[in-house]
């Protein structure tokens, strides 16, 4: 249950890094000895986090836009980025905030890239949630998974954005280890998910191009983790079935010694309505406040 606290107005900064510049908010609080949360999502960000926020009003939270993506811009958006890159983005706003170490929940591709800003710079973190890192290079399946991922992105790259977003909800809701021939079949035609068919040329998509790759392809520093001061707790959806998403969530528990804490809901668990998705996110966020306590 909440702390009583006194929230103050959201604050928004700026922040230039190398090749971009960064947006993020402050969400203060008063009255409360517990750290700070930094909350990231990649490429969501921040707006998919407004509901999670809300159940920690008697904590700062953090949230933030990653490179490239709504309100932070990036010098060149035709390039990738990593998870390397984005790790010292984090770092770099909670260096200038001066809050560390903080508490950290991370979803998806964020969750990714703060495994890596805990390998590089574990001192900034106490405690970190990892939710559903889709780290395709350590399933089981690796080969067939990073080659499912490949297709999403030459989807993207032949026939456009809504070719590629078509492609890439039918390989993120698959079930299972992957196969050669899976990975191989064509993407789906876009109108059968809604997705526009018609291609306007752009190829600097966030998610399809500027992330997907480097992300899903990261191979985590286990032993940097494991020297590392800061507490990982890796989770996965309740119902999340056997997704990429989920299976390489309990792969990265594995490879730490750990089993895979189960969060409610599925890979969306924490929204609140945000991009029109709603998963559990009272439960979802009495779950994240039962591990950060007990951390």
């Amino acid at each position: 249950m909440a702390t009583e606290a006194t929230a103050a107005p959201t604050t928004t900064a700026t922040l230039t890094v190398p090749g971009a510049v960064l947006t993020y908010d402050i969400r203060p609080s008063s009255g409360t000895a517990h750290r700070p949360l930094v909350v990231i999502g990649s490429p969501m960000g921040a707006s998919g986090f407004v509901t999670l926020a809300g159940h920690f009003a008697d904590r700062t939270v953090v949230t933030y836009d990653p490179r490239g993506v709504e309100r932070s811009t990036k010098d060149d958006p035709t390039s990738l980025s990593t998870p390397e890159q984005h790790a010292d983005d984090v770092h770099r706003v909670i260096q200038t905030l001066g809050l560390g170490p903080v508490d950290m929940f991370a979803s998806s591709g964020g969750a990714v890239n703060a495994l890596a800003l805990v390998a590089a710079h574990p001192d900034d973190v106490r405690l970190l949630v990892a939710h559903e890192p889709p780290l395709a290079a350590i399933v089981p399946d690796h080969e067939a998974a990073l080659a499912a991922c490949r297709a999403v992105g030459e989807s993207y790259q032949q026939r456009g954005f809504g070719a590629g977003l078509a492609h890439f909800m039918v390989v993120v809701s698959y079930q299972g280890p992957f196969t050669a021939e899976f990975a191989s079949q064509p993407g789906p035609d876009p109108q059968m998910f809604g997705m526009p068919a018609d291609d306007d040329g752009t190829r600097t998509d966030p998610l399809l191009f500027q992330n997907l790759s480097t992300s899903t392809a990261y191979q985590p520093d286990i032993a940097a983790l494991g020297a590392a001061p800061t507490t990982i707790v890796i989770g996965v959806g309740a119902s999340g079935g056997q997704t990429l998403a989920h299976r390489a969530g309990e792969a990265a528990a594995g490879m730490l010694g750990q089993q895979a804490t189960i969060f409610p809901g599925g890979h969306d668990g924490f929204l609140g309505g945000e991009y029109g998705q709603t998963g559990e996110p009272d439960a979802f966020a009495a779950k994240l406040r039962e591990i950060l306590d007990a951390g």
